[in-house]
């Protein structure tokens, strides 16, 4: 005897969901007569009841109710097969990896991924946190499609994406926010300062000015935030990602004579442009629309 195929499956459900032959031969289209043969060469082939016919309507048995939560995750997992097929026919890249560095803003890089998986929905997101060369290096070794990095590298696609401003801030009741007058940079020797480490493994390029005697250094940028947020030392840190901290007075802006801001300007890097998958060309549009949008 014949074993059900995926077609007779689907023309099962097509049944259940719309109430009858009728309803169901529109939807798969296929004739009323196709989809009632169908259906009873699936259950000779399984040797139960499924539907039981009331008029015009078609009504699942207690066997059918069981064996059509079965065929549902069947028919599922095969649309995602077939899927899968056409995206790799048409040429689409099945993982698009991409290294980022922290201090990029994360509203703009998680709107341009949603925006890309919702025209590419079978696409794997890969991506890494860096910091300073980090992205170089993985760009480099050919880790990654894509790299958002501070550290342009020149000789293949290198684009300028936006810059990110830095300001220097210290807890509310760091004795750096005591002194009356304006700081200097001498007066900032005297204290603690949380900077964050180059990713890179060959590399050993710290971010910020690094004058403090007292220094200690983290791998993450979140990490810095938090010691600083804790009344641990003084940082320069991405304004958009303190903003909140700023407002609601857990950390204060340091009074410097000079630099209390500094820009860093972020550039989106890949080895040849013209190798570029349409989901990795998909993202870098929508990540330069979005820019272009937020600060036009």
């Amino acid at each position: 005897m014949a074993k059900p195929t995926l077609d007779q499956w689907r023309m099962f459900k097509a049944v259940v969901e719309h109430g009858g032959f009728a309803g169901a031969s529109a939807a798969v289209f296929k004739s009323q007569s196709t989809v009632h043969h169908a259906v009873q060469k699936l259950e000779a082939a399984l040797q139960i009841k499924l539907l039981e016919v009331k008029g015009r309507k078609a009504f699942l048995t207690e066997s059918g109710k069981l064996i059509l939560r079965r065929a549902e995750f069947l028919i599922e997992e095969a649309n995602k097969i077939e899927s899968v097929a056409n995206t790799l026919s048409e040429g689409v890249e099945s993982t698009l990896k991409i290294a980022v560095d922290e201090v990029f803003p994360q509203p703009i890089l998680y709107q341009a991924l949603a925006k890309t998986s919702e025209l590419y929905p079978l696409l794997k997101i890969d991506l890494i946190e860096s910091v300073l060369t980090g992205a170089n290096e993985l760009l480099n070794n050919a880790v990654v499609d894509l790299a958002i990095s501070s550290v342009p590298i020149y000789g293949i696609s290198c684009s300028k994406l936006t810059d990110v401003e830095f300001i220097a801030v210290a807890h509310k009741n760091h004795p750096l926010n005591k002194y009356e007058e304006q700081l200097s940079f001498r007066d900032l020797k005297q204290h603690r300062q949380i900077v964050v480490r180059d990713s890179a493994t060959h590399t050993n390029q710290d971010e910020g000015w690094l004058g403090a005697d007292m220094r200690w250094t983290v791998s993450h940028l979140r990490n810095s935030i938090d010691m600083v947020s804790q009344n641990l030392g003084y940082a320069w840190l991405p304004f958009d990602q303190v903003t909140h901290l700023i407002n609601d007075h857990t950390l204060k802006v340091l009074n410097l004579e000079q630099g209390i801001t500094r820009p860093l300007n972020l550039y989106l890097m890949c080895n040849d442009v013209d190798r570029l998958g349409p989901a990795a060309q998909e993202f870098k549009d929508q990540l330069t629309a979005i820019i272009a949008a937020e600060y036009d």
